[in-house]
Parts: C-alpha cells; structure tokens; sequence
C-alpha cells in the first residue's frame, strides 16, 4: 500500500468519480483506475463499484474509510520525515479553501510557497464552509484557508484578518446611493440566497440575527448571484474580499450595525501539522499580513 493509491481512493470516494479523482490529483483516468484495482487486489475485496452517476462505496469500502485516512496521514507524515532528514521539504499538502480567499488570495500564496519548496506537491479542495468543516474533521485536509469553523469543528484556528459582510443591491434599490443598508431589510427585500443551506456567511447571518429573508432566487455561484441583482431580480449579500473584484451595476453598501467574518486558517491540529503545512501557514502570513 502506497500514498497515492490511499489518495486515489479517498478521492474517489469523496467525489464519487474517477474523472474528478483524477483531475484533482492530476493523474490520468485510467491511472487512477489502475491505482484504485491494485489497492483492491492487495486488501482482497472491493472498495468501489461503478454506477450510472459515477462509483459508490461498497460496504467493505465504508468501513475502510477512517482506516484508509489514518493510512494516507501516516504515509504522507513518513514521506515528509524522510525529506526533512534528508535537508528539504517534499510530501504532498493538501490545502482546502473558501471559495473567495481560493480565488483571490491562494495564487499569490502558492506562487511564494511553490518557488521556496519545489519538492512539494500542493493538492486544492475549494467548497463550502460545511465541506471545509467536513474535510478538516476527517483530517483529509492539511489545512484550510476559509472562514473560521463553527464552534464544533475540532481544530486550531490562526486568524489572518477580519472582513466586511456588504449588502449587495442593484443600482436603482433606494438604498443603492446610502452610506449602510439597514440589516433590518433583509427580511423585505426580495432576496438571492447563493449555496443555500452549506454553513455559508448569509447562513450563518440569518441564523445569528435571526431574520427569515424573502428567497426569490438560489443559486449554486456567487458571480451567477451578482450578475442577477445586477438585473434587478433582487438583493444578495458576500465579504467584501469577493466584492471588491468584480464589476458591473451593483452598489456594495456596508450594513447598518456592521458585519464582518473572520478570515485565517484552520488545520486539524497545529501541533501535529507536518512540516509542509507548517511552512505553508508561514508562507500565508507573511504574503497577506498586508492584504
């Protein structure tokens, strides 16, 4: 048993394809397959079985999830090892995101962290705060570069800065040319909810001040979200780190009592992270201490 069959399969699993398996790990379909088969052959049964929709864990699959993470953290802490004995960071850090810091802060820090440790291959997870908060308790991620995880997530938080929640509004809104919108319209104002129900910053929101807002469109997007109150189909809200980059006819407005998140990483367990993914989090720091 080796690294990258643990991931290929683990990926897998996660996904529930091997095309994806294979564009996230940067393989091939078939070497993933062939990955997938021979790890199958060493333990003697089947892990996956193909479906219409892609593959699903077999029965025997499912219980050999948590044995199979614990497997791929060992080998990868072992890899690790071995090269810092040897005087240089190689290994594999796999490093989850927000959609918005994925976008707009990770090229710049990847390029840094890449240039200083070329032996290290860097795997990206982009989701929702409930994903992230799903791969950090697995430890199926090294670490993240998110929004902090709500309160039950088990691990260690390094806050980076705070950002501004801004209402989004098209341009002809009443409010579009104000100093603060009101939070208290939330609950009027017809409104574009994006990644309903996935622990977002507008779930997180409406659940803290307790508003039932009046959902007329949901989308799976943020730019889908901005260019419909662009057309005027309503309101939205996102942290101004996303806002800031986009054009088009929308007014970003703050609210009125302000709102904001907090940004920085989260990783399992700091103490326990391996040399990568604390070199990583030194990296991070020092490239967006100004941003």
């Amino acid at each position: 048993m080796d690294l990258v069959k643990c991931e290929a399969f683990l990926t897998a699993a996660e996904y529930g394809s091997i095309t994806r398996a294979a564009k996230e790990l940067g393989y091939t379909q078939p070497g993933i397959t062939r990955q997938i088969h021979s790890l199958e052959s060493e333990l003697g049964f089947r892990l996956l079985v193909r479906t219409k929709r892609g593959v699903e864990l077999t029965a025997n699959g499912r219980d050999m999830l948590p044995a199979m993470r614990a497997a791929a953290q060992a080998l990868r802490a072992a890899e690790e090892q071995g090269a810092e004995i040897c005087g240089m960071l190689s290994g594999t850090l796999t490093v989850s995101s927000y959609y918005s810091t994925g976008a707009l802060w990770l090229p710049q820090v990847l390029a840094r962290f890449s240039h200083e440790h070329p032996g290290v291959r860097v795997i990206l997870r982009q989701g929702t705060n409930a994903e992230i908060a799903r791969w950090l308790t697995e430890r199926s991620v090294d670490c993240s570069v998110s929004a902090v995880p709500a309160p039950s997530v088990p691990c260690d938080w390094i806050p980076l800065r705070d950002d501004e929640l801004l209402a989004w509004l098209p341009e002809d809104h009443p409010y579009a040319h104000a100093d603060a919108y009101p939070l208290s319209r939330l609950a009027t104002d017809p409104f574009i909810i994006t990644m309903a129900g996935e622990d977002t910053d507008i779930d997180r929101l409406f659940e803290e001040q307790h508003i039932e807002a009046d959902i007329r469109f949901s989308t799976k997007d943020a730019y889908t979200t901005w260019r419909m109150v662009e057309a005027g189909l309503g309101i939205s809200l996102n942290n101004a780190l996303i806002s800031k980059r986009w054009d088009g006819a929308v007014a970003t407005i703050p609210f009125d009592p302000p709102q904001s998140i907090s940004l920085g990483i989260a990783v399992p367990e700091l103490a326990e992270a391996s040399p990568a993914a604390k070199a990583f989090i030194s990296c991070a720091q020092e490239v967006l201490k100004d941003q």
